[in-house]
């Protein structure tokens, strides 16, 4: 099976910066669209950023113009530049993938376990 692993979450104060990255990992023939989406406590998790190829981005209105996705097919990663961060921003961030198999494996939607970002002064 495939698998996603996060990492870069943390606290930061508003206005601050961080870096989400998220690496693929297994038996990967190709990966179709990745992207981030986001948990807080007591709502859904709602789509953040989505990057379908390099030459196509789709963001939530909520962070237009704060975050970049970024996506590198050879090293099978996807990152979120989060700028300009704001205590509304404080969630779980989950990277998301559908992932073609390679083998006997079979094309799924995999998740990442989830990064804390904390955004409070």
């Amino acid at each position: 099976q495939a698998r996603l692993v996060e990492s870069g979450g943390g606290l930061v104060q508003p206005g601050g910066s961080l870096r989400l990255s998220c690496a693929a990992s297994g038996p990967i023939f190709s990966i179709r669209t990745m992207g981030w989406y986001r948990q807080a406590p007591g709502k859904e998790r709602e789509l953040v950023a989505s990057i379908p190829s390099s030459a196509r981005t789709v963001y939530a209105d909520s962070v237009k113009g704060r975050f970049t996705i970024s996506r590198d097919d050879v090293k099978k990663t996807v990152d979120l530049q989060m700028n300009s961060l704001k205590p509304e921003d404080t969630a779980v961030y989950y990277c998301h993938a559908y992932i073609i198999g390679s083998g006997s494996y079979s094309s799924s939607n995999y998740w990442g376990q989830g990064t804390q970002v904390t955004v409070s002064s």
